[in-house]
C-alpha cells in the first residue's frame, strides 16, 4: 500500500493535495475535543498493533536496538498522545483574562484556533518519533498536516507512508517520499505552519522558504550543546549519566552533550569513571562494545566517513585518544570515543558531532566555563552537573540555551509539561505538550464590549476638554 500511495503522491499535483487539506482545515476548525482525540486514539491503536513493525524498520536503518527503540521512538509518541488525551479538552477551551481598568465593561478571552495547513519535515536521527511526535501537536491543534520523512531511514519512511494511509485520508493526513528536491518543492507551497527538525544550515533554507509566503516556523535545529562537570560534582554519577546520554543512537542525538567542560580537578577522577560506566553498559561480559547487542550504528556512508575523519585528524591534531577510536566501515561501527586536549582549531570542536565521539576541555574556574559556553551560538541544550545551587543558578542566569538540565542530561525530552527547543541558532519556537499545541495555533484575543454608552464614547472625536482630560489621566494613572 506505501508504494503505491507514494508514487501516486509523487505524480500527483502537491498544490492540489494542499488544497483538498485547506478545505479539510477548514471543516476543522469546529472540531470538537473528542473529535481530535479519536484521531489520537487511531494512532496509539496502530502503534500498539504494529510495534515490532516500527523495531524492525528501526532496526534495519540504522541497527537501533529494540529497548531504545521502545525508549527513544515509541514511548516518547505514546506519552505524547496520552498525555495530550488527558488535557486537550482544557488546552481547547478559551482562557479569560482579567479586565484592565480602562477596559471597564468589556471581557477578554484568548482563543486557540488551528493555524491551518501544515507541513512536517522530519530528521533521520529518530525517524519515527520526530516524525509522528509533531503530528500528534498538528491534530490536536485541528490542524491537516502533510509529512515528509527523511530518505535517509528509508525502512521507517515507509512505514510512516503505511501507517498514515491506514488511518487517514489524504485530505488530512498525507506521507510524500521523495530525495531533498521533493522538500523544496513542497516549501514553495503556502503552508499555515511548517515544523523541522534537522541542521540550523537546512533551518535558515526553510526560514527563507517559508518568508515568501509568511508562513509561521517552529525549528528544532541543534548545535554544539555543553555539559559542565564542576568542581563539587559526583563524577561517578556523572560520568554515568553522560555516558548514557552521549552514546543513546550512537551519539546521533541532537540533545547529546557535544563536549565536556570539566574543572580541571576533576578531569582524573572522571575519566577512569567514565570508562568503568563505558564497560557496564556497553560491554559487561568483556566481549568488546562492536559485539553489543545495545549499541546503534551509523546511518550511512557519508556520516561514517565524516565521523572517522573527525576523529583522525583531531588526533592528528594532538587530541588524547582516551578511549575509543576503532571501527568498521562494513558495518559503519565507530566505537564510543573519548578525546581530551581538544582545541578550538579542530573539526570535533567546529561543529555538530552528532556521533559516538566526546570531547573533553577543562577549566580552572566557572567564569571561564561560561565565557567558553557564550562565545559559541546558543545550544539547543546545557547540561551541569555540579553539588552547589549558587554555582547552577550562575551558570543558568549568565548563560542561553533552549532547555537545560541540572546533573543529568537529555531526559528533559521526556517531560511533557516542560517546553521543548532552541533558541536562535538552536531553533525557533517550542514543542511538546501544551506548549506543542500552541505551536500549530493562532492564539486569537477576543473582546466583547457592551451595546450602547461605554467608557470610550467618552474619547470620541470632538476631542473636548473633557476628553483631553481623560486621555490625560490614562496616561499618568494607567
Amino acid at each position: 500500500m506505501s508504494s503505491h500511495l507514494s508514487s501516486e503522491f509523487h505524480t500527483r499535483n502537491l498544490n492540489q493535495l494542499l488544497e483538498d487539506q485547506r478545505s479539510t482545515s477548514i471543516a476543522w476548525r469546529t472540531s470538537s475535543a473528542a473529535q481530535r482525540i479519536d484521531r489520537l486514539k487511531k494512532i496509539r491503536a496502530w502503534i500498539k498493533d504494529n510495534q515490532q513493525d516500527i523495531r524492525d524498520a528501526l532496526k534495519n536503518d540504522f541497527g537501533k536496538p529494540e529497548p531504545e527503540t521502545d525508549l527513544s521512538e515509541i514511548f516518547p509518541v505514546t506519552a505524547e498522545i496520552n498525555h495530550t488525551i488527558k488535557n486537550l479538552k482544557k488546552w481547547m477551551s478559551p482562557k479569560s483574562v482579567s479586565t484592565p481598568l480602562p477596559m471597564f465593561g468589556t471581557s477578554g478571552k484568548i482563543y486557540a484556533e488551528p493555524k491551518g495547513t501544515s507541513l512536517i519535515i522530519a530528521p533521520w536521527n529518530y525517524p519515527f518519533n520526530l516524525s509522528i511526535g509533531p503530528l500528534i501537536s498538528a491534530l490536536a491543534a485541528g490542524c491537516t498536516a502533510i509529512i515528509k520523512p527523511s530518505e535517509m531511514t528509508s525502512y521507517t519512511a515507509g512505514l510512516i507512508d503505511r501507517m498514515i494511509a491506514e488511518l487517514f485520508n489524504p485530505s488530512e493526513v498525507a506521507v510524500v517520499l521523495g530525495e531533498k528536491e521533493v522538500s523544496q518543492a513542497l516549501l514553495e507551497l503556502p503552508f499555515d505552519h511548517i515544523f523541522f527538525t534537522g541542521s540550523p544550515a537546512v533551518g535558515k533554507i526553510v526560514m527563507k522558504a517559508a518568508a515568501e509566503n509568511l508562513t509561521s516556523v517552529t525549528l528544532e535545529l541543534g548545535g554544539k550543546s555543553p555539559a559542565i562537570v564542576d568542581i563539587n560534582a559526583d563524577c561517578k554519577d556523572a560520568a554515568e549519566k553522560l555516558i548514557w546520554g552521549k552514546f543513546v543512537n550512537c551519539g546521533q542525538t541532537c540533545i547529546a552533550p557535544d563536549y565536556l567542560l570539566v574543572h580541571e580537578s576533576q578531569l582524573e577522577m572522571l575519566l577512569p569513571e567514565m570508562k568503568v560506566a563505558l564497560q557496564k553498559m556497553y560491554d559487561p561480559s568483556f566481549k568488546g562494545i562492536e559485539k553489543s547487542p545495545d549499541m546503534a550504528r551509523i546511518v550511512n556512508d557519508k556520516h561514517f566517513d565524516r565521523l572517522t575523519k573527525t576523529i583522525d585528524e583531531a588526533v592528528a591534531k594532538g587530541a588524547g585518544l582516551i578511549f575509543g577510536g576503532k571501527s568498521d566501515h562494513l558495518t559503519r561501527y565507530i566505537e564510543p570515543t573519548i578525546l581530551t586536549h581538544v582545541t578550538d582549531d579542530m573539526r570535533v570542536m567546529q561543529e555538530e558531532i552528532f556521533g559516538p565521539i566526546l570531547p573533553i576541555l577543562t577549566y580552572s574556574d566557572l567564569e571561564q566555563a561560561i565565557a567558553y559556553v557564550n562565545g559559541k551560538p546558543k545550544p539547543l541544550a546545557l547540561y551541569y552537573f555540579g553539588g552547589s545551587s549558587e554555582h547552577s543558578d550562575k551558570v543558568l542566569q549568565e548563560t542561553s540555551s533552549g532547555n537545560a538540565v541540572i546533573n543529568d542530561c537529555v531526559l528533559h525530552y521526556l517531560h511533557m509539561e516542560l517546553p521543548f527547543g532552541g533558541v536562535n541558532t538552536s531553533g525557533i519556537g517550542k514543542a511538546h505538550g501544551y506548549h506543542g499545541f500552541l505551536a500549530f495555533s493562532n492564539e486569537k484575543g477576543v473582546l466583547k464590549q457592551r451595546v450602547g454608552l461605554n467608557n470610550v464614547t467618552l474619547l470620541r472625536p470632538p476631542y473636548g476638554m473633557k476628553a483631553k482630560q481623560i486621555i490625560a489621566s490614562l496616561i499618568k494613572w494607567f
